[in-house]
């Protein structure tokens, strides 16, 4: 569960803050927590098992159990001398896609080669090439009442975040979660944050979802958390992974599949996958440095189910660490334990594929206030830079979507410019049942925009009324944009010409640019400054024993 006093402003917070009372809702009964397991710095709590035979009738029912959310344990406090992560390659496991009625198909585990050792949380020991796990519905010997308050859904962590400080404010204790979307809980009676409103959720579970192990000798139940080690590596998707590996429960009822990793080994399957393995080597550097300063700034996102961080782009994307070839072992290698900060602790290093020639501030992407490090500005050689003055007003925004020389750094992406139609049918489908009661789209126009020139807000006028996406949630929704810097023209009726630059949210590092940058001569450490300005580079042991 991520608290409040610890929820990151600009910079991470310390770790002597007192924490907050957690509302009585929030507690699950100690006395109905059982198998708990300390693996490697992770606790797990479970809840408990079967019901007892069949009581006489005179017997009192077992009262519910009231909590926000089904009962996780938080990761232990990293030690920065030798940092593991947990990493969720999959979350959610157990419940087929049409909902929590029916359970999935059996989850297979296979070794690349020798054998699986599973241990689950009875310290049942358990050995083979390849295992076939079966889910099944377990009752509870007292039903768990789920109740909250929820703010929902915001299209990222951040704007999630920002939510959950407005809760703050007022006293609440506030928990992230994204059981699908990103949501903000709360206790029951909270009262709604200012010019915002929560739904009340209550449910009721009266069985928790297990793992079986079928074999000729019989059937058995595995506790979680279940450990998995695979000396030759794990196969999981189309990568091979190291481990060891975690099976654990979540907030949902569902599971997760976690890999504990070490950080530098971490950064092998980030670096390649985000910016290319083929990338100058100071570009492979930068990109090593602010993926390390980027997972350590963001370790808490998923602490409400158990672990660190995901390995999709809702976190950065994690996957097969063997793409990663010699040149960027070295570059990880030449930045070990590198971390780009801001008043001595790690920054938000968020980065993306191309800015289109602009920089984008903050909070022209996310909710929240400025970061001093996060600016709009013009990303090209002198003259480009005095070309296009900031703030970019259309007039200059169509020029630049237009112009050629002077081009500005990573010119040659292949989203640097691009062209969109849309159709008021593809508006109604993205926005679904956000729609209310838009009807049918006959306008799409441009409210404001940033220094940037980037789209702050977009309304799209219908026959019954109109919707107006902001901030992230503008390409979290048409999602065939590929940026905010764009404009929009009319292409007939319920059709709209749009014109673009760059691919992704636009703050910070742009990895056009960086690769650019790179063949132009330029190190590693002097690309981030031109990104991040006033940071510096620190050692990852100058944060303190731990995280």
């Amino acid at each position: 569960m991520i608290r409040l006093s610890s929820l990151p402003s600009q910079t991470l917070p310390s770790r002597r803050q007192p924490a907050r009372r957690r509302p009585a809702l929030a507690l699950v009964s100690q006395s109905l927590l059982s198998g708990l397991l300390l693996i490697s710095g992770c606790r797990a709590e479970t809840l408990p098992p079967p019901a007892a035979p069949e009581a006489p009738e005179t017997s009192v029912p077992a009262q519910p159990v009231s909590a926000l959310h089904w009962p996780v344990a938080r990761p232990a406090p990293l030690n920065t001398a030798e940092p593991v992560l947990l990493v969720a390659l999959a979350a959610r496991l157990g419940f087929a896609a049409e909902g929590r009625e029916a359970a999935a198909d059996p989850l297979v585990l296979r070794a690349s080669s020798g054998l699986l050792t599973l241990v689950d949380g009875d310290g049942q020991r358990f050995q083979s090439p390849r295992l076939s796990l079966y889910w099944r519905l377990e009752p509870l010997a007292a039903p768990l009442q789920i109740r909250r308050r929820v703010l929902s859904p915001f299209a990222s962590y951040e704007s999630a975040e920002e939510a959950a400080r407005a809760w703050g404010a007022q006293g609440v204790e506030a928990t992230i979660a994204r059981p699908r979307e990103w949501e903000v809980w709360a206790a029951p009676e909270a009262a709604d944050p200012p010019g915002r409103s929560a739904t009340l959720v209550e449910r009721q579970e009266s069985g928790r979802l297990v793992l079986e192990l079928r074999r000729a000798e019989g059937t058995v139940t595995l506790r979680g958390p279940i450990r998995i080690l695979a000396p030759e590596g794990l196969v999981w998707g189309e990568g091979i992974y190291g481990g060891p590996f975690l099976l654990q429960p979540d907030a949902y009822g569902s599971w997760s599949l976690v890999e504990q990793v070490p950080l530098e080994r971490y950064l092998e399957g980030v670096v390649p996958h985000e910016i290319g393995a083929g990338s100058p080597a100071a570009a492979l550097e930068a990109q090593a440095i602010l993926a390390r300063t980027w997972a350590l700034r963001n370790r808490q996102r998923f602490q409400v189910d158990g672990y660190h961080l995901c390995a999709d782009t809702q976190c950065q994307v994690y996957s097969d660490p063997r793409a990663a070839g010699t040149s960027v072992r070295n570059a990880i290698a030449a930045s070990r334990e590198q971390l780009l900060a801001a008043g001595g602790q790690p920054i938000h290093a968020v980065y993306h594929a191309s800015n289109g020639g602009i920089a984008a501030g903050f909070d022209e992407v996310w909710q929240g206030a400025p970061l001093p490090y996060l600016r709009a500005f013009a990303d090209g050689p002198a003259g480009f830079v005095s070309r296009y003055p900031l703030p970019l007003k259309p007039p200059a925004l169509s020029a630049l979507l237009k112009a050629g020389a002077p081009l500005p750094w990573g010119a040659d992406h292949s989203l640097f410019r691009w062209q969109r139609t849309l159709t008021a049918a593809q508006l109604s489908s993205a926005l679904g049942n956000g729609a209310g009661n838009l009807g049918t789209p006959t306008r799409l126009r441009v409210l404001a925009r940033g220094p940037s020139g980037r789209v702050l807000a977009l309304e799209i006028g219908g026959t019954g009324g109109t919707r107006v996406l902001r901030l992230d949630a503008i390409r979290r929704t048409l999602r065939q944009l590929p940026s905010t810097l764009f404009e929009v023209t009319p292409a007939g009726p319920g059709r709209w010409l749009v014109r673009g630059g760059g691919f992704g949210h636009g703050a910070g590092l742009s990895q056009a640019g960086a690769i650019d940058l790179a063949r132009r001569g330029w190190s590693s450490d002097r690309i981030l400054q031109h990104y991040y300005r006033g940071t510096e580079l620190v050692p990852l042991r100058s944060l303190g024993e731990a995280l």
